[in-house]
């Protein structure tokens, strides 16, 4: 399939309106002409943890989320693209619970990385994981697995042991199982897959454990054969720094835009545009796009070398003070040589902005104008402010932006103006031809931006003067003369 050139929405299966027969709905009622480029539902399958990210299986759907039927429903209207957790498994799975159970005997044994894998005499060496790019102090849990103590690679999870098992992706019973996952997948309807936390699947000793070349492409290629094989799309998610995005669209995969978030934050925030005018002539175009996500806006690994660490503390000062809280590094060598560890600053963007409706507008239309598909996150959608009182009865600081709105909500968010005139601008993005054309970043003032598009007898160009914040697009319309569209 070819992906489309629309906007995009992401959302939780329960966080418009508490399940995906409501999210239908809501979809059918509100936004068949909105998200005509897909909705990526994020995991929706039972899970231990992570918010649906520690998934026991991808062959059933979380009963209280509703059933593969609601998925095909939604599917029938939009291109749906859905996690694919390719580095790990719940603890909870039945393939893990088995390996508890019977040890080395089960028949799930070969799809665990046993330290044995990694070490051979099953020991770890202080100094190979000193190398690591780490996610929590150790990335290892020890089980006891048929009445005897096992140590199992476990990249990521909060609790020890962790709730995130680690597949071992060099066995064939892991591809089987992957196979088994995609294929289900195809018949479900889907038409993307997003390979989530796809640069840890290589561990190998001497390396940061992280995005291993040349690995890392073999393992891609095939799982890409794989989805070609069956019509699907494949996203690979991978948060490192810029080079290695580059790498992946060099070689034909879509990539995220994990750097546009910040540069687009630092230039309405700085009121300056010119390292974002740089980084828009240089940075490839099949992309997705985005401002925000469950996570948070990244920092580091995605912008080392890219951006001013002084800078960086200031504007990460900014969003802290609007209420922000911050994912950081954990392994020293990681780190900047100033000791700046931000990974993800966690907020949602409009309260990054001081909840300033014609900032962010503009900060929508600029990444509707660069180049790649665009995808909107749901908090963003509605303008969503912080949610602090999420974050302080979980204790999971990325709860801030991941508040559930009700169907009442909902509604409310829709009378904003701030949302109007978003479902306007992304109107607007869907429906203007040019966006198919030519892309260019025109010379301007570094206070002002200037983007625009034309295919054949139709242009559009994106003013963004950063001093007042106000946004016009001047285009063709269809009468073919020259229009004014104040965002």
């Amino acid at each position: 399939m070819s992906l489309k050139n629309k906007v995009q929405l992401i959302t939780y299966p329960d966080s418009m309106g508490g399940d995906l027969r409501t999210l239908n709905a809501i979809l059918s009622e509100h936004f068949l002409d909105v998200f005509t480029g897909g909705v990526h539902i994020l995991p929706p399958f039972p899970s231990s943890g992570d918010r649906g990210f520690a998934p026991l299986t991808y062959l059933e759907i979380e009963p209280r989320f509703g059933t593969w039927e609601d998925i095909r429903a939604i599917g029938e209207k939009f291109d749906i693209l859905i996690d694919l957790m390719v580095n790990h498994i719940s603890r909870q799975s039945l393939y893990f619970q088995d390996f508890l159970a019977k040890g080395r005997s089960s028949e799930y044994a070969d799809l665990f990385l046993t330290l044995d894998k990694i070490w051979e005499d099953g020991v770890p060496i202080q100094e190979d994981i000193d190398k690591m790019f780490l996610r929590r102090p150790l990335p290892y849990s020890t089980f006891e697995a048929g009445g005897k103590q096992e140590r199992v690679w476990t990249t990521f999870g909060k609790t020890d042991p962790s709730e995130q098992i680690d597949l071992d992706v060099c066995s064939a019973q892991t591809r089987q199982l992957l196979r088994s996952f995609f294929e289900n997948f195809k018949r479900q309807n889907i038409k993307i897959v997003r390979l989530d936390a796809v640069g840890y699947v290589i561990k190998k000793l001497g390396t940061s454990c992280f995005f291993v070349e040349p690995d890392i492409y073999e393992f891609l290629d095939e799982v890409k054969a794989l989805a070609d094989s069956l019509d699907l799309e494949l996203l690979p998610e991978v948060h490192a720094h810029y080079s290695t995005q580059f790498k992946l669209a060099e070689r034909g995969f879509w990539i995220y835009d994990f750097i546009l978030p910040y540069r687009i934050l630092e230039a309405i925030l700085t009121k300056n545009a010119s390292e974002l005018k740089r980084y828009l002539t240089i940075r490839p175009h099949k992309q997705f796009t985005m401002l925000d996500c469950h996570d948070g806006i990244p920092v580091k690994p995605d912008l080392d070398e890219l951006i001013n660490t002084e800078l960086a503390r200031k504007l990460v000062d900014i969003c802290v003070q609007r209420g922000a809280n911050l994912s950081l590094i954990l392994s020293d060598e990681h780190k900047a040589d100033d000791g700046f560890d931000v990974h993800q600053i966690r907020c949602t963007y409009y309260s990054a902005l001081g909840e300033d409706d014609d900032a962010y507008l503009a900060s929508r239309a600029i990444q509707f104008f660069t180049p790649g598909i665009p995808q909107v996150y749901y908090t963003g959608l509605f303008a969503g402010v912080n949610d602090l009182n999420r974050v302080k009865e979980t204790g999971e600081g990325r709860e801030i932006n991941r508040h559930n709105y009700t169907v009442e909500e909902i509604n409310l968010a829709l009378g904003e103006e701030v949302v109007q005139r978003l479902l306007k601008l992304i109107r607007f993005r869907n429906t203007y031809p040019a966006f198919d054309g030519e892309f260019q970043v025109l010379e301007s003032p570094d206070s002002e931006i200037r983007l625009r598009w034309s295919k054949a007898d139709k242009s559009c160009l994106l003013i963004v003067d950063l001093s007042s914040k106000h946004s016009v697009i001047q285009y063709i319309d269809k009468h073919g003369l020259l229009a004014d569209y104040r965002i």
